[in-house]
């Protein structure tokens, strides 16, 4: 009789509003680019990249977007939790979870 280990993630996984989440052209490209802060935006005065992301104003200039539709993006993977919103000397700065993404990749490869 063999018996199969299930590997458990410490964060639970509501795929329904990550998978809205992942369903936009422009929030996919936002966590693209996120996975490189660094090589993808430009130097940042007040924020490390690789420890605290980019910044809202990077983030809307290269969308594209105004910056109601750029917060709407971001926005929608903050409440996914795919996305971690830090707040720093008046600018908020944008990374992945990349935790969060893990757990998400594990729980949809259970479908």
């Amino acid at each position: 009789m063999s018996s199969t280990a299930t590997v458990s993630t410490s964060i639970d996984v509501d795929l329904e509003p990550v998978l809205k989440a992942l369903a936009s052209e422009r929030r996919l490209q936002i966590l693209h680019w996120l996975k490189d802060p660094a090589g993808n935006f430009p130097p940042q005065e007040h924020g490390d990249p690789d420890l605290h992301g980019a910044c809202n104003q990077f983030i809307v200039e290269k969308l594209g977007v105004s910056q109601p539709a750029a917060s709407r993006h971001l926005k929608v993977l903050v409440d996914a939790g795919l996305i971690i919103a830090t707040p720093r000397k008046g600018w908020t700065y944008y990374r992945r979870d990349e935790h969060a993404i893990a757990a998400t990749i594990q729980e949809l490869s259970t479908i």
